[in-house]
């Protein structure tokens, strides 16, 4: 069956099995596998057959979850790593090298922000950060020649702007670069960033694709759009001599990219997702599409209390029509706007603890994205690395909550938030 909706994929999709096979995809718990001859396990480590040498590679648990993540964005294959932040460093090194340059938006995880901002410069790969505002001409103005790529995220984390996906892949295919986005937050039902042109996607499935805060794991989606034989990458043009001088493009086509960074950086890294993880991550995205649009409805009704809220000094929330994305939000996440709310707690520091330590169902954590409901203060938490300039640049503010919304009764969550918020205000 073709064209079949996200809902049904998230079910059917990666997994077709045989007459009398088990019909729940299994846990492959294996790290190698048994062939019948020498010349066959040759022509695998050759890249001349399909199949699996060994799980650092690949796997056939992994292989049912990449299948299946691919399908929901429509892409061509994809790849999944041990977590979302391998899964975002490996989008990157497999394009870049010592002396190259990326760009970047700032509506970015404090733990992208530092990878792309000062890890990365520790192997020569430098990046220009640029406001998520920014014109097509601050835009262009930042690409340099020795730049392979812009990055952003579709739904930044914590500040919630909206990525105009459609404006910069334009800007970046123009300047023959790729576009690659992160979409953890949206998850492929909420928003599919290969329609508006985006080129490679990332996620950390940690997150809403596995939905019980369970399985660390990330992936990468290769869309197979981009013309990677424009002379800007030859690192898949070239021939590579530790595959005897094969060429990805001549060999694999519009898998190029996607091979590359599975026989390359997978293999020599190795951060590799757990069968187990990937079994257990496979089964949340089977529940994905009901729960994005419980985690979308809750969050709307939520943001509207809290926007009227005496004891809330500022909300950010895309489905909210106050909301400055309002408009991106209509187009590229009409489904809903995920789970995620930012918002300023009426005083400053004190009394965003005191609002956070008074709560009751909503739990303190260093998580986002699951079925239950927390609360997280990222000045002083996830971005607490990054100076004041830094952590404004990014759109943290001091006295800025991230709620990450379950998919608990809403008014349950909305009395907890009340009477933290009122405890607050008090001396």
């Amino acid at each position: 069956m073709k064209n079949l909706s996200v809902e049904t994929l998230c079910v059917q999709a990666g997994y077709e099995p045989k007459n009398g096979e088990p019909r729940v995809a299994p846990i492959y718990q294996s790290t190698t596998y048994k062939y019948d001859s020498a010349d066959e396990v040759a022509a695998l480590f050759d890249l001349e057959a399909e199949g699996h040498m060994y799980s650092r590679i690949s796997n056939p648990g992994l292989d049912v979850l990449e299948k299946k993540i691919a399908a929901l964005e429509g892409g061509k294959a994809a790849l999944s790593t041990s977590s979302g932040q391998a899964a975002n460093l490996l989008s990157i090194l497999t394009l870049c090298k010592a002396g190259d340059h990326v760009v970047s938006f700032n509506n970015l995880y404090g733990g992208t922000f530092t990878l792309l901002n000062s890890t990365l410069k520790n192997f020569e790969i430098e990046s220009t950060l640029l406001d998520i505002d920014s014109t097509d001409e601050e835009i262009e103005a930042a690409i340099q020649d020795n730049t392979k790529l812009l990055f952003g995220e579709v739904l930044g984390n914590p500040g919630l702007r909206v990525l105009d996906i459609e404006r910069v892949a334009k800007i970046a295919h123009k300047n023959g670069i790729p576009l690659i986005v992160d979409n953890t937050f949206p998850t492929p039902y909420l928003c599919r960033p290969i329609e508006y042109g985006a080129d490679i996607v990332t996620h950390s499935t940690t997150k809403y694709l596995d939905g019980h805060a369970t399985s660390l794991g990330g992936v990468i989606v290769d869309s197979g759009n981009f013309n990677w034989e424009n002379g800007k990458f030859n690192c898949l043009t070239d021939k590579d001599p530790n595959y005897h001088g094969l060429s990805y493009t001549e060999t694999f086509k519009d898998l190029a990219y996607i091979t590359r960074a599975r026989v390359v950086f997978m293999r020599d890294m190795g951060f590799t997702m757990s069968p187990f993880n990937a079994f257990l991550t496979n089964l949340g995205t089977e529940t994905l599409a009901l729960r994005m649009d419980r985690h979308s409805e809750n969050a709307l009704k939520i943001a509207r209390y809290l926007e009227k809220s005496p004891n809330v000094a500022w909300i950010n929330y895309p489905g909210l029509e106050s909301s400055e994305d309002h408009e991106l939000a209509k187009k590229y996440l009409p489904k809903g706007a995920s789970g995620i709310i930012s918002f300023g707690v009426k005083g400053g520091v004190e009394e965003g603890k005191k609002f956070i330590d008074s709560l009751k169902l909503a739990t303190l954590v260093v998580h986002v994205g699951d079925i239950r409901t927390h609360v997280l203060h990222p000045a002083s938490m996830t971005h607490r690395q990054l100076s004041k300039e830094e952590q404004l640049l990014a759109g943290i503010k001091e006295n800025m909550i991230r709620l990450s919304v379950g998919i608990e009764n809403a008014d349950e969550i909305i009395s907890d938030l009340e009477q933290a918020l009122e405890k607050s205000q008090r001396d």
